[in-house]
């Protein structure tokens, strides 16, 4: 169909603004204080990640990029803006929000959503747990109130570059369990079912929770379980079949739990691009996977692929433009 996408939507690529020198050494040290063992920071390079998407039929990336303080978010979503602003039948934004402080976070949708001109973010991105405030915190109703209003899309993503619990990089367990602690908070508090308008996408197949929703669901609204908010285990049933995830990094062990708990339905290809703990070797393993999965559950190979363009209208409108 001409109206169509030729490729696919990767809902889940990084990008960073551009560092001098000073600030790449400065890069490489975190990561490596940090057990992430690199040698040389990651860049962002439009050219080259578009060059990578062509390989991997990917029509159009949504970017996301979750600075740690207020300002320097704001400065990489207006940096994000540009980027889509070059290519926009390429590239969409979630556009971060700084969620340790709910009033700044419901200053940059303002800002984000009254746009002069006519590129505007796609959807937003949040950190799971940002500076101590986890999503599930109640200091964050507003922010939600406002995105759900909105009828926003808002992409869920792990802190990767804390310090791993082991001695390896949270990027590659932790993060799952992080996620899954989020999700487990956001549930007893209700989250899901007070926000219904918001479309929440959790990164990597929702971390651990997905292999543990059988657990909540068995065990979780027992009366040994706290429970202030009173979820009944209906309720719980409803707010996990509302959650989407894309496939980052996971889809060998983690898509099929996933689509057991929500639906293939609510599965969303993401690459997990521009981030180096993944290369283009990895990145089309788990891609393969993908395919394959999808293949067997639908009986089309391009089903999750092409999902995350009816989460995106306008991207969709873009991409199909291109």
């Amino acid at each position: 169909m001409a109206d169509e996408p030729h490729g696919w939507l990767d809902i889940h690529g990084h990008f960073s603004v551009p560092r001098t020198s000073a600030e790449d050494a400065a890069v490489v040290k975190a990561f490596r204080d940090n057990h992430f063992m690199l040698s040389d920071a990651p860049r962002f390079n439009a050219e080259e990640t578009l060059a990578y998407n062509d390989r991997a039929g990917v029509s159009m990336q949504m970017l996301s990029n979750l600075p740690p303080t207020t300002d320097k978010l704001k400065k990489s979503n207006d940096f994000g803006l540009s980027i889509v602003g070059q290519y926009p039948s390429r590239f969409g934004l979630l556009a971060a929000l700084p969620t340790d402080y709910p009033d700044e976070a419901l200053e940059e949708i303002t800002r984000m959503r009254n746009q002069e001109d006519t590129i505007q973010p796609d959807g937003f991105a949040v950190t799971t747990v940002r500076n101590g405030v986890s999503l599930g915190d109640e200091q964050l109703r507003p922010v939600w109130e406002e995105l759900n209003n909105r009828k926003e899309v808002v992409f869920v993503h792990p802190n990767a570059y804390v310090r791993g619990q082991d001695g390896r990089p949270s990027a590659l367990i932790d993060v799952a369990f992080d996620t899954a602690r989020t999700i487990t908070k956001m549930l007893y508090n209700r989250v899901f079912l007070d926000f219904p308008k918001i479309t929440w996408v959790f990164a990597h197949s929702g971390g651990a929770f997905p292999a543990l929703s059988g657990r909540v669901m068995l065990l979780g609204l027992e009366p040994w379980v706290p429970n202030e908010a009173r979820v009944t285990k209906e309720e719980m049933r409803d707010q996990m079949s509302r959650i989407y995830m894309d496939t980052a990094a996971t889809a060998a062990t983690g898509m099929e739990p996933a689509v057991k708990m929500a639906g293939i339905e609510h599965i969303v290809y993401g690459a997990d691009c521009g981030v180096p703990c993944l290369t283009e070797a990895t990145m089309e393993e788990n891609r393969e996977y993908v395919i394959a999965i999808a293949q067997k559950i639908t009986g089309n190979s391009n089903f999750v692929g092409k999902k995350g363009f009816d989460l995106f209208p306008n991207a969709k409108a873009r991409a199909a433009s291109g």
